[in-house]
This record gives structure tokens, sequence and C-alpha cells, in this order.
């Protein structure tokens, strides 16, 4: 997995865009966060899981997810090792966290999100 691939699955989902967070890339649905590029470095994304999965994805994949240091982590923001996480992978644990901020209808088509 590379940046590319990261930001592809990330606005692979309905109603995502890019912008940028303390000199990040990040990805965003109905104006929040599910998503970050580049923290703490080149070679990791973070994903804002519900606390709830956050240590189902670190006791799965402890060589790939991590939280992130401090009350963020507590709140479930998690770092992903980019070279060590698959597509599959990558691609469920961004879909919970976009699931955990999209808003109940998509602004601009009126699609409702997936269910939980």
């Amino acid at each position: 997995m590379n940046a590319d691939e990261f930001r592809a699955i990330a606005l692979s989902h309905a109603g995502a865009v890019e912008s940028e967070h303390m000199s990040h890339p990040d990805f965003r649905v109905g104006g929040k966060i599910f998503a970050t590029l580049g923290y703490t470095d080149a070679r990791h994304g973070v994903v804002m899981l519900p606390p709830d999965e956050q240590p189902r994805f670190v006791r799965e994949h402890p060589e790939t997810f991590t939280p992130v240091k401090g009350a963020w982590g507590e709140r479930g923001s998690t770092q992903v090792l980019l070279d060590r996480v698959s597509a599959d992978t990558l691609r469920e644990a961004m879909t919970i966290a976009w699931r955990k901020r999209a808003p109940k209808k998509l602004p601009g088509d009126g699609r409702r999100r997936a269910p939980r």
C-alpha cells in the first residue's frame, strides 16, 4: 500500500473529499475527517475508528494498526503502517471510519449512507 492507494480508497467513499489539516492531507465526509495521510510520517496514515472497533484491528493486525498517542487514540484515532496493510483490510477499516463520520443523508445526492 502506498499513499496514492490510500488516497484512492478514501476517495472511493460516497461524499468523500480531500482537504488538509495541520499540513497533512485528510479525507472528509460531511466536513468531518475520517482518515489522514502522513501522520506521523510518510509511511503512515490514520483512520478515525470508533473506540469499540479499534481494539479489534490492533489485536488482529498488531504490526499494522496502533492507537495514536494520547486522547485522540483513546477516541479511536488509529495509525496505519502503509507498507503492512492490505487493500482489503484498509478498505474495511476506512469504511468503518467513514460510517462513523458520514451524515445520515449525503449532501447533494440524497443517498443514505450504508447501514452500520
